[in-house]
């Protein structure tokens, strides 16, 4: 693997975890202030946006270049 892969794989990496981590953040603060937090929908939502915080990098990530 080259060493822009790694680099690439890292920056999207964190980017996705950060996404991930707003999003259930998002969601859980939501559905508290609705009075029932639905935990199945939290992961759902959340892995929903990391994957396409990963598919949005494909595109390019401005750190990797």
């Amino acid at each position: 693997m080259s060493e822009k892969t790694k680099k690439w794989w890292k920056a999207a990496g964190v980017r996705a975890a950060k996404t991930v981590a707003q999003t259930a953040v998002a969601t859980i603060g939501t559905a508290a202030v609705m009075g029932d937090v639905h935990w199945g929908m939290v992961c759902s939502a959340a892995m929903l946006a990391g994957v396409l915080s990963l598919l949005t990098s494909i595109a390019g990530l401005p750190e990797v270049r």
